[in-house]
């Protein structure tokens, strides 16, 4: 599979590219909207195929165990502080399901347009929507949610040699990767058991599509949480999403808390 080499890849170009555009602007005309520029196409269904983090994405691990986060002193004391049963008496079930864990909660993801600037993520696990604005700010004043405020961009790849076969550099006008950076943010859990974020937190993600040789599709997210109140360093992780024909096996589930 191609998928870790991707990884690879993603991270080179959110560190290297320079390319950070917008669609261009049709032939003699305005600019493209971000629906009709998009260089690759994320809609439809998607589910999760965990193939790593099995002990902490399919089962609510241990109370103080964290491996893998990098919390700081504080981090690991609200961690500990864990209490469901407090969070269910508050109405506070929905925890783990705030934008910086829900696409590493397993489950299915359906991915549509709201409208020409507005990409549309649910999730079936705990009934959760996000919204992805492209261009603009978060709008004065804006409270802060579970999902937060995301703003998306595509990036288009610089044209790149194909290694000396005596072609002209590819340049895949369709090709790129979707570059997502979400604040206003309430606090909430990185993980089932209490792993916190507090409401500081900006987490940046990279969409990219894989197409396998089976033909199968897949999604590659790259998501880089940062949170300077309980981490100690950027949380990194990259999920992996394969595209569905139809909606099969899509069951919206209320949020829990243990």
């Amino acid at each position: 599979m191609k998928i870790k080499t991707r990884v690879r890849g993603l991270i080179i170009m959110a560190l290297t590219s320079s390319v950070w555009a917008q669609p261009p602007a049709g032939r003699g005309g305005p600019p493209l909207s971000p629906r009709a520029g998009a260089p690759i196409d994320l809609t439809g269904y998607w589910v999760s195929i965990v193939t790593e983090d099995w002990r902490f994405r399919m089962f609510t691990p241990p109370k103080g165990d964290f491996a893998g986060v990098p919390l700081n002193a504080e981090g690991m004391k609200a961690g500990q502080a864990w209490d469901p049963a407090k969070d269910e008496a508050a109405g506070e079930q929905c925890k783990s399901y705030g934008m910086p864990a829900i696409m590493r909660v397993a489950g299915r993801f359906h991915i549509t347009w709201q409208d020409d600037t507005t990409l549309k993520i649910e999730a079936d696990a705990g009934t959760q929507t996000r919204l992805l604005h492209f261009g603009g700010a978060p709008p004065a004043g804006q409270a802060a949610s579970l999902q937060g405020y995301s703003i998306a961009s595509w990036s288009r790849q610089a044209p790149r040699s194909r290694g000396g076969e005596g072609q002209p550099a590819a340049a895949d006008s369709r090709g790129g990767y979707l570059k997502v950076v979400t604040t206003n943010l309430r606090p909430g859990y990185l993980r089932k058991n209490g792993a916190p974020y507090s409401d500081k937190t900006t987490v940046t993600e990279y969409y990219d599509i894989v197409h396998e040789p089976d033909g199968n599709d897949w999604i590659v997210v790259k998501t880089l949480v940062d949170d300077p109140v309980y981490l100690t360093r950027t949380f990194i992780t990259s999920t992996n999403l394969r595209k569905q024909k139809d909606a099969s096996g899509w069951n919206p589930t209320a949020c829990t808390a243990r």
